[in-house]
């Protein structure tokens, strides 16, 4: 089969791969028929390279239809049309139970030290082939795939794969409610996508971001805009919160944020060195671009809240923590426990569409045009926004 496969920073390859087979009798075959570009993707073609391996396979945004089931599944069938979560979890461990899938206790890398597998994301996640592919390998499918019906378009329901319960949980954890003040810093997919989701539930959003086009399409659907090029983001939210600050802040920038050239240095710098050396380095003594963050904090009231959704995989990242403590500030973080907020967003996939998932991808490519796209959504040309392939 054809896939996207990782050769190098900044070099992603659309090639032949061996086909998928069932391993176990926990696993399915699907056939995909869309599969999102991330940001997170453009940590591996850039910051983690040190963590990839040589035709890794790319994507963790997949959706498709059920080829064949290994022999203890039984919600599935052949045919059914699903929707895959990014990550691997059993739907039965003490964690999964908890509603922490993230945290799977089955699929956990422990090796690594890492939470649950996920599909297409370094061996500190369990190296497992993604989903930018034709055929894509489920294990535990009988948790993860998500069975939605024929009939509308893959963009409808795709996003369930990561873009809405990612900025979901990332509003739920901003801990704002009814007309409360929510910044959100970076308006790419979770950005927008949170965005949208706090604007439905009645509160006020203003967004940040210092592409034109991401802020224009986000100022169309109502949120307030500010250019983080044009102002001291920090200033500027406190002149519009009677000079208090947002009551919750969303990150949606993570490790790559801009205004951070020594931390970028630093990072070009690792992930040029070999392996042996680049990858203790990144494991004890790694730095992230902290720009956004320590917006958050200046941007957020005193009580208030910031949630992480942007990724850091920075070990010894300076925090003010005067300023988080004397501003007694509530942080929450960590990856989108997928399954525990699907039965929360499938009510809003309707024809209605108030999220406007239809709409939501910038651009559609066939996957063979994939190392061009990788390039214009890092480089943030042509309006890229979100990017579905089509194998």
């Amino acid at each position: 089969m054809k896939a996207v496969t990782w050769h190098g920073k900044r070099d992603v390859r659309y090639e032949d791969v061996p086909d998928p087979t069932i391993q176990e009798p926990t696993d399915a075959i699907i056939r995909v028929t869309s599969s999102g570009l991330c940001g997170s993707d453009l940590h591996l073609y850039e910051v983690l390279a040190p963590f990839m391996g040589e035709g890794d396979v790319l994507g963790h945004e997949p959706m498709g239809v059920v080829e064949e089931v290994g022999a203890d599944i039984m919600n599935l069938s052949v045919g059914d049309r699903v929707v895959v979560p990014f990550q691997i979890a059993c739907g039965h461990c003490w964690m999964c139970e908890r509603e922490l899938p993230t945290q799977c206790e089955t699929t956990q890398v422990r090796d690594q030290g890492m939470g649950a597998a996920l599909f297409g994301y370094t061996q500190l996640y369990g190296q497992v082939p993604g989903g930018q592919a034709e055929y894509l390998r489920v294990p535990q499918a009988q948790f993860g795939p998500i069975k939605v019906p024929e009939g509308p378009s893959d963009d409808h329901f795709l996003f369930l794969s990561d873009v809405l319960p990612t900025a979901w949980q990332a509003v739920e954890y901003a801990g704002v409610v009814d007309s409360e003040t929510l910044l959100v810093i970076g308006l790419g997919p979770i950005g927008d996508m949170a965005a949208r989701i706090a604007l439905h539930r009645g509160c006020r959003v203003i967004g940040v971001d210092v592409v034109p086009e991401r802020i224009a399409r986000s100022a169309e659907r109502g949120v307030e805009t500010i250019d983080g090029t044009q102002h001291d983001v920090g200033d500027a939210v406190r002149s519009l919160t009677a000079g208090r600050g947002a009551d919750g802040v969303i990150d949606a920038v993570g490790m790559e944020a801009h205004g951070s050239l020594g931390p970028k240095m630093l990072q070009s710098a690792v992930g040029l060195l070999p392996k042996k050396v680049s990858q203790p380095m990144m494991r004890k003594a790694g730095v992230d671009r902290m720009a956004a963050f320590y917006t958050a904090i200046d941007a957020v009231r005193r009580g208030g809240t910031i949630s992480l959704s942007g990724v850091y995989g920075g070990q010894s990242d300076p925090l003010p923590m005067l300023t988080l403590f004397d501003k007694q500030v509530t942080l929450r973080m960590g990856q989108a426990n997928v399954r525990r907020w699907v039965d929360d967003i499938l009510p809003l996939l309707t024809d209605a569409d108030p999220l406007g998932v239809d709409g939501f991808a910038t651009h559609h490519l066939p996957l063979s045009e994939a190392p061009k796209a990788y390039q214009m959504f890092q480089e943030k040309t042509d309006g890229a926004v979100k990017i579905v392939f089509q194998p």
